[in-house]
């Protein structure tokens, strides 16, 4: 499925406006993530900071926690935004959570800062030979 325009910009939007409710007190590195679901709802999270370092949670699995309590099954694009001197893209681990609910390795992730988007990549380009629900036998 194609993501519009329109969407892209909500995506982008509620990301950055995700980004500004961040909890990020140790590192002062505030992200906001937003997904678009299957039935075409935006879901919005952002990172939380513990001071328990790797208790914490990236905006990422946040946004994806509002997903699967809004009843979301699939992810058809997502949007990442922070800011540094390049992309600020998924870390590891958010890309085996995202790649779980892609479904494709072609699903586009766009990594924006607060002026316009940094990076365009594929889940695949992020995730190459990613293990997937597909591995495993059917319950």
């Amino acid at each position: 499925m194609a993501v519009s325009q329109t969407q892209m910009t909500q995506l982008i939007d509620a990301a950055r406006a995700a980004r500004e409710r961040a909890y990020a007190p140790y590192s002062k590195f505030a992200v906001g993530a937003a997904l678009l679901d299957e039935q075409g709802r935006v879901h919005a999270g952002c990172n939380i900071e513990n001071a328990a370092y790797p208790q914490g949670q990236c905006a990422e699995a946040s946004a994806l926690a509002h997903l699967v309590l809004a009843g979301g099954m699939r992810v058809l694009a997502a949007v990442v935004v922070g800011v540094a001197d390049g992309p600020v893209t998924p870390c590891g681990g958010c890309r085996q959570k995202l790649r779980e609910f892609a479904h494709d390795d072609d699903m586009p992730v766009w990594c924006a800062d607060l002026r316009e988007v940094r990076g365009r990549y594929t889940l695949g380009e992020l995730l190459p030979a990613s293990f997937g629900p597909a591995h495993l036998p059917s319950p």
